[in-house]
C-alpha cells in the first residue's frame, strides 16, 4: 500500500491517480522519459527496477560458509547472501559420486555376482543404472526449467505436478533418506563389529550357531547401531559446518578404496595374492579357529591330528569317531583369487541362488554324501545366512545406484545450476555405472564362486571379500569403506531433515503446522520447518532421527535395503511422470535448457521405476503406495490450497476440454441424466445469501453427483459494482463450502435483476457441462405492492426454463427445510403425481432418500383419478411401473369427482381479479388510476348496498394495496380500503365480511354450498333461507361477469389442496406438479393465487416442472 493510497493496489485494477497528486509524480519521475506511464508506475514499475531485482533475487538457503558464520557471529543474518561459486566438478559431480558409491559396493557387490552370477548381476546393474539414467535426463529437464530452491526433487515433483503429489512424493523421498541413514549406519556397525573389532560384540556369538548367533548378531547391530546413530545425529545437531568439512574427507575415502580394487585387479594378473580356502569334499570350512587345512599331519616319526579333526571326532586321537561326511571325505585346499587371467568367469557366468542354512559348495568337486544322514557340525561350515533369488538381489542393490539428487538439492551453491546439474548429474551417473558394471565382470573373472558367495568373508579369515583384491593391503578397503559409510550415513542425517523443513514449510501438509508463540505474536509456525537461528532444523532433526532409529532396529542391512528402494524408486518415478506430463501438454512455461529429452524417454524411466518397486517386493511397493495414496488424500482432503502451475492442472484442462467436446456430440441417454442444477439465490445489502436453506436442499439432492451452479445477482455496472460481486462470490464459495455443495459460484452484474437472471440460465455452464434444472425459492412477499417485482421476475424464470426446456424446481417455505445436520427417524415424502412430467417427480424423492436427513423417510406415490378412470386398474398398473423402476413406494389413487363450483371458489376468484385490477392501476398515470378505481368501486358500492350494513366490519388484509396507500390521495384511500375490507374474504368466513359463522357454517360448508343447491332453494318458497345465505344470491351479478377460466382453475386448485392437505398433512414434504405460466402478462398475479391455494396449509412444498424430456427409464 502507497502513501497516499486508501486501498490495497489489488482493488484498484484500472489507473488511479487519486494517491499523489500531479505535481508529486512529475517530481518522480522528473527526468525519466516515463510521462506517459506515470500513472502505472504504482502496479508496474519500469524494467530498469524489475531487472535490478532479479538479478539481487536469493530465495536459496544458506550454505555451509552461511551456516558458520551465523554460528561465530550474532550479526550473521543481517548479512546478505553471497552468489554461490561452485562449479560442476565440486558442485554436483562429485557430490553424486560420493552418494551413489557407498556401502552395497564394498559390503554385498561380490556377494551379488557370486549369487547371481555374471549375466544376472551385471543385468540388474544394467536395468537400475538405466532407471537412475532416464531419471537423471527428466530432472536435467526439469532442473534447467527455472531456479530450484530448497527441497531438490521435492521442489521439482510439487512445482509440476501439484501440493498433493508433492507431498505424498516429498515425504516418502524423506523416508527413503532417512532410511537410507540407517542403512549407512548398519553397514558402518557391520565392518566394525566383523572385519575391525569382532570382540568388541556386547553380545558375543563365539560358540553359537543358527538362530541363537542370528540374534546375538542382531542384538549387536542395535546396540551400536544406536549408539553411532545418537553420536551422528549430535554432530548435525552442533552444525552442519562439520559436516561439509568432512565431506571432502569421505569422498577421498571412497576414491582411495575404489582405487585399490582396481589396483589389485590389475596385480592379480601377474600376482595372485595368497587366499586359501579349506574345502572338505566340496563344502566351504569355517575358516576361523583352524590351524592348517588337513585332518593329520606328520611330525617326526608319528602322525598328529589337527584342530580339524577336533571339530569332526569325538577326541583327538587316531581311532576317535568322526563324522561320517568327515570320514569320507577329503580335505582340501582351493586357491580363492585365482586372478583375471584363470578363466574362473567362465564358472561364474550364471547364478547360484540358496536357501537359509545350505552349506556353501564348490562347483565341479567331487563327494561322497549320504542324503539321509543328518547334518553334523554345521557351524564348522559357511552357511548361507538369508534365502536368496533375483528379485530379492534387485531390491538389495538398488540403493546403490541413488544419490543422483545431490547435484539438485545443492543447487543454491552453484554458480550456473542451469549448466551444471545436467552435466554433472549425467556424467556422474555414467562414471558410477560404469564402475559397477565393470566390478561385475572383473569380480567374477578374478574370484572363485565360493568366495563370491562368502557374504561375511567367513572362508577368508574373516577378510571383506571386496579386500581381498585390494592392492596393497585390505586394510585399505576396510577403513575406506568405514569411514564411506559413516559419511554417507552423516549426509543423509543432513539432508533429510532440510528436506522436511522445505515441506514443512510450504504448509501443506497440515500435521506439520501448528500454532505457536515466536516473537510475542502469536502466528502460525511449522515446527518442523523451524530451527536454530542459524536455519538447522532441530526439530525436523529429531523426527528424522526417530525413524532412523527404526531401520536401526531392524538390525539387517538386507531387510532395510529394498525399504528405501521402494521410496526412492517412487520418486524417481514421479519425477519422470513430472517431465513426460510437462512435455505432452506443452505449456508455454515449459521451455528448460536442457535440450536432450523426450516424453518416450520420461515414460521408459516411469515403467522401469514402477516395475522395480515390484520386482524388489510386490507387498512393499503397496506398502509404499497405500502411504503415498494416504497422504495424497489427507493433503486434498485438508491440505494447504496451493496454485503453482503443476502440470496435474494442465492435465485436468486437458482432459476437462476433452470431456466436454465429446459431451457436445449429443444429448445425455436418459439412464445417463442427473440433475444438474442452477441454482438462483438472492443477496442481501451485505452481498450475504438470504435463502442459505437453498443450499442445504441441493446439497440433498445431489446424490445424482451432477453438475451445480450457484448463481445470483448484482445490479449496477461492472466497473462501478465489481467489488460487490466478488464479495457476493466469497460469500457464495463459504457459504457452499459450509454447506458442502461441490460445484460453482457465478455472479452475474446487470442493470437489473430481470436480466441479470435471464443472462445465467442462458450462459450457465459451458458446452455440454450445462444446467438442466433451475432451483429458486417461491417469493414469500409476492402480495406487497413493494415487493411486485420480484413476483414479475419470478413469473419470467418459470416462462424462460419452460422456453429452455428446463425443469424447474421451486420449494415453498425453505426456511422450514431442514439442514443437513437435521434427521428424519421417520414420516413420508409424498408425491403427487397429477401430469406426467419425464420422471422428475420419481426420481427426485429417491435422490433425496440417498441422503442422510431423508433417508429413514419413506415414500408414497399419489395420483388422482377422474370419473371415467379404472382407479383399480390405475393403481395395478402404477405399482407394476415402480417395480419395473426399482423404486420402493406406497401407492395411492384418489378420487376426484366432479362438483359444483361453490360459493367459496366464486368469491376467491372475484377478489382475486379486483386485486389484480388494483396492482395494475399502481403502474397508470393519475387521472387513469381515478378512472379505473372510480369504476371498480362504483361496482364495489352496487355490492355493498345489497348486502346487510350491521354485518359489515372493518378487515385489514391485503398488504400490497394497504402498502402504496400513503402515496394516494384522500379520496382514493378511502375508496381502496373499502374495497379491501368489503372483498376479501378473511380465514374464518371465505366469503365476505358478512358472517356467516353467526349462522353456524363452517368453511367446510361454505365450500360444499354450490349454485345449483341454491338455485333449487330459491324455487322452493317454503324452505327457510338464511339470511346470509340470502345475500349471498344477491352476488350473482358480479360472478357472472368473472373470467369462467379463472373460476375453473381457482375450482380445481381448492379441490386438489382439500384432498392433499387431507392426505399429507403430516408429510415431512410434498412433492407436486407445478402448473404452467400464463401466456400473457396479465394473469400474472392470478397465477400466483392459483399457487398460493394448491400449497395452503402444507408446510413444506417443492413445485416441480419437468423439462420435457424422460429422465427415468425402466430399461437397464
Amino acid at each position: 500500500m502507497f502513501a497516499g493510497d486508501g486501498n490495497p493496489k489489488e482493488s484498484s485494477p484500472f489507473i488511479n491517480s487519486s494517491g499523489s497528486s500531479g505535481v508529486e509524480k512529475t517530481q518522480q519521475y522528473d527526468r525519466k522519459n516515463m510521462a506517459l506511464f506515470e500513472e502505472e508506475m504504482d502496479t508496474s514499475p519500469m524494467v530498469s527496477s524489475l531487472l535490478s531485482s532479479l538479478a539481487n533475487y536469493s530465495n536459496l538457503p544458506q550454505g555451509s560458509k552461511e551456516h558458520e558464520e551465523a554460528e561465530n557471529n550474532e550479526e550473521a543474518r543481517k548479512k546478505v547472501v553471497q552468489a554461490p561459486r561452485m562449479g560442476t566438478v565440486m558442485g554436483v559431480y562429485l557430490p553424486c559420486m560420493q552418494n551413489i558409491l557407498g556401502v552395497i559396493l564394498f559390503l554385498r557387490m561380490t556377494w551379488l555376482v557370486g549369487v547371481g552370477g555374471v549375466l544376472g548381476t551385471f543385468l540388474i546393474v544394467f536395468m537400475c543404472c538405466s532407471t537412475t539414467m532416464l531419471t537423471a535426463i527428466s530432472m536435467s529437464a526439469i532442473a534447467t526449467n527455472g531456479v530450484v530452491p530448497a527441497g531438490g526433487s521435492y521442489y521439482m515433483i510439487s512445482r509440476s505436478l501439484g501440493p498433493e503429489f508433492g507431498g505424498a512424493v516429498g515425504i516418502c523421498f524423506y523416508l527413503g533418506t532417512t532410511f537410507a541413514g540407517a542403512m549407512y549406519i548398519l553397514g558402518c556397525i557391520e565392518i566394525l563389529l566383523i572385519y575391525i573389532a569382532p570382540q568388541a560384540a556386547v553380545f558375543q556369538i563365539e560358540g553359537l550357531e543358527g538362530a541363537e548367533a542370528e540374534a546375538g548378531m542382531l542384538n549387536n547391530m542395535r546396540v551400536y547401531g544406536t549408539i553411532v546413530l545418537s553420536f551422528m545425529s549430535l554432530v548435525v545437531f552442533v552444525g552442519v559446518k562439520y559436516v561439509n568439512k568432512l565431506a571432502l574427507v569421505f569422498l577421498a575415502c571412497v576414491i582411495v578404496s575404489i582405487l585399490a580394487v582396481y589396483g589389485g585387479v590389475i596385480k592379480t594378473a601377474f600376482d595372485p595374492p595368497d587366499f586359501p580356502i579349506c574345502l572338505l569334499g566340496n563344502r566351504t570350512l569355517f575358516s576361523k579357529g583352524l590351524d592348517v587345512c588337513a585332518k593329520t599331519i606328520d611330525r617326526g616319526n608319528g602322525t598328529i591330528t589337527t584342530k580339524l579333526w577336533r571339530f569332526f571326532c569325538d577326541s583327538e586321537f587316531l581311532n576317535a569317531t568322526c563324522d561320517e561326511y568327515f570320514t569320507n571325505n577329503n580335505v582340501s585346499q582351493l586357491q580363492g583369487i585365482p586372478g583375471i587371467t584363470s578363466g574362473i568367469l567362465a564358472e561364474n557366468l550364471f547364478s547360484t541362488f540358496m536357501k537359509k542354512n545350505d552349506i556353501l559348495e564348490k562347483r565341479g568337486l567331487p563327494a561322497v554324501e549320504d542324503p539321509d544322514i543328518p547334518l553334523a557340525n554345521s557351524n564348522r561350515y559357511v552357511l548361507a545366512d538369508i534365502t536368496s533369488f533375483f528379485t530379492l538381489l534387485v531390491g538389495i542393490y538398488f540403493p546403490s545406484v541413488t544419490g543422483i539428487m545431490a547435484g539438485s538439492n545443492r543447487s543454491g551453491d552453484l554458480q550456473d545450476a542451469q549448466k551444471s546439474i545436467p552435466i554433472g548429474t549425467i556424467l556422474a551417473i555414467s562414471t558410477t555405472s560404469a564402475i559397477y558394471m565393470s566390478s561385475v565382470i572383473l569380480f567374477g573373472a578374478c574370484v572363485d564362486g565360493v568366495v563370491l558367495r562368502d557374504k561375511f568373508g567367513e572362508g577368508v579369515n574373516g577378510n571383506l571379500v571386496i579386500g581381498t583384491l585390494a592392492w596393497p593391503s585390505p586394510w585399505v578397503i576396510v577403513f575406506g569403506s568405514f569411514f564411506s559409510t559413516c559419511g554417507a550415513g552423516l549426509q543423509s542425517l543432513t539432508g533429510a531433515p532440510r528436506l522436511l523443513q522445505a515441506i514443512a514449510r510450504d504448509g501443506i501438509i497440515p500435521f506439520l503446522r501448528v500454532r505457536a508463540s515466536t516473537w510475542d505474536v502469536l502466528q502460525c509456525v511449522y515446527v518442523f520447518g523451524h530451527g536454530k537461528a542459524n536455519g538447522e532444523p532441530t526439530w525436523a532433526l529429531l523426527l528424522t532421527a526417530s525413524i532412523c532409529e527404526i531401520g536401526i532396529i531392524i538390525a539387517s542391512l538386507d531387510s532395510v535395503a529394498p525399504i528405501l528402494s521402494m521410496f526412492f524408486l517412487m520418486c524417481y518415478m514421479f519425477v519422470n511422470l513430472a517431465c513426460a506430463l510437462q512435455t505432452l501438454l506443452r505449456t508455454p512455461n515449459w521451455r528448460p535448457r536442457f535440450k536432450y529429452y523426450h516424453w518416450t524417454l520420461s515414460f521408459l524411466g516411469m515403467s522401469l521405476c514402477l516395475s522395480l518397486m515390484f520386482i524388489c517386493s510386490w507387498y512393499y511397493a503397496i506398502v509404499a503406495m497405500v502411504i503415498a495414496s494416504c497422504i495424497y488424500k489427507y493433503i486434498e482432503f485438508c491440505g494447504a490450497e496451493k496454485e503453482w502451475g503443476d502440470g496435474i492442472r494442465g492435465v485436468s484442462l486437458s482432459a476437462a476440454r476433452y470431456a466436454l467436446m465429446r459431451l457436445e456430440e449429443g444429448p445425455p441417454h436418459t439412464k445417463n441424466w442427473r440433475p444438474q442444477i442452477l441454482v438462483l439465490v438472492g443477496l442481501d445489502e451485505e452481498q450475504n445469501v438470504e435463502q442459505p436453506r437453498l443450499l442445504s436442499l441441493t446439497n440433498q439432492l445431489k446424490a445424482g453427483k451432477g453438475l451445480t451452479i450457484v448463481g445470483s445477482c448484482v445490479v449496477g455496472t461492472y466497473l462501478n459494482n465489481h467489488p460487490q460481486a466478488q464479495k457476493a462470490e466469497q460469500s457464495l464459495r463459504k457459504l457452499m463450502e459450509t454447506e458442502r455443495v461441490k460445484g460453482f459460484s457465478q455472479v452475474v452484474i446487470s442493470s437489473n435483476l430481470r436480466d441479470a437472471t435471464s443472462h445465467l440460465i442462458q450462459a450457465g455452464g459451458l458446452g455440454g457441462l450445462r444446467h438442466n434444472a433451475v432451483l429458486v425459492s417461491f417469493p414469500k412477499n409476492w402480495k406487497k405492492a413493494t415487493d411486485s417485482q420480484q413476483l414479475s421476475n419470478f413469473i419470467e424464470v418459470v416462462r424462460e426454463t419452460t422456453a429452455a426446456r428446463l425443469a424447474l424446481l421451486v420449494p415453498k417455505n425453505i426456511a422450514a427445510y431442514p439442514s443437513n445436520g437435521e434427521r428424519f427417524t421417520e414420516g413420508h415424502i409424498d408425491v403427487w403425481w397429477i401430469v406426467h412430467d419425464g420422471g422428475m417427480l420419481m426420481l427426485l424423492p429417491f435422490l433425496l432418500r440417498q441422503h442422510k436427513v431423508w433417508k429413514k423417510c419413506k415414500m408414497r406415490i399419489f395420483t388422482v383419478a377422474q370419473m371415467d378412470d379404472n382407479s383399480i386398474q390405475m393403481k395395478k398398473d402404477l405399482i407394476t411401473f415402480l417395480y419395473h423402476l426399482r423404486l420402493d413406494a406406497e401407492v395411492e389413487v384418489v378420487e376426484m369427482h366432479d362438483s359444483d363450483i361453490s360459493a367459496y371458489t366464486y368469491e376467491k376468484t372475484l377478489v382475486m381479479e379486483q386485486r389484480s385490477q388494483i396492482l395494475k392501476e399502481m403502474h397508470l398515470t393519475k387521472n387513469e388510476r381515478e378512472r379505473e378505481i372510480q369504476s371498480i368501486t362504483d361496482v364495489s358500492r352496487g355490492s355493498i348496498r345489497r348486502k346487510n350494513p350491521p354485518n359489515l366490519h372493518a378487515q385489514k388484509t391485503d398488504e400490497s394495496a394497504g402498502g402504496s396507500v400513503e402515496e394516494k390521495p384522500e379520496e382514493e384511500v378511502q375508496l381502496i380500503q373499502g374495497m379491501n375490507t368489503t372483498l376479501i374474504p378473511t380465514p374464518t368466513n371465505p366469503t365476505s365480511p358478512t358472517s356467516l359463522s353467526a349462522q353456524a357454517v363452517s368453511p367446510g360448508e361454505a365450500v360444499q354450498m354450490t349454485w345449483s343447491d341454491a338455485i333449487d332453494n330459491s324455487k322452493n318458497p317454503s324452505v327457510a333461507i338464511p339470511e346470509g345465505i340470502r345475500d349471498m344470491f344477491n352476488m350473482k351479478p358480479e360472478w357472472e361477469n368473472l373470467n369462467q377460466s379463472n373460476v375453473r382453475r381457482m375450482h380445481h386448485a381448492q379441490k386438489l389442496n382439500e384432498v392433499i392437505v387431507r392426505k399429507s398433512q403430516d408429510a415431512k414434504l410434498v412433492l407436486l406438479n407445478m402448473p404452467g405460466p400464463p401466456k400473457n402478462r396479465m394473469g400474472e398475479e392470478n397465477y400466483m393465487e392459483f399457487l398460493e391455494v394448491l400449497t395452503e396449509g402444507l408446510n413444506r412444498v417443492l413445485l416441480v416442472r419437468g423439462g420435457g424430456r424422460e429422465v427415468i427409464t425402466i430399461y437397464s
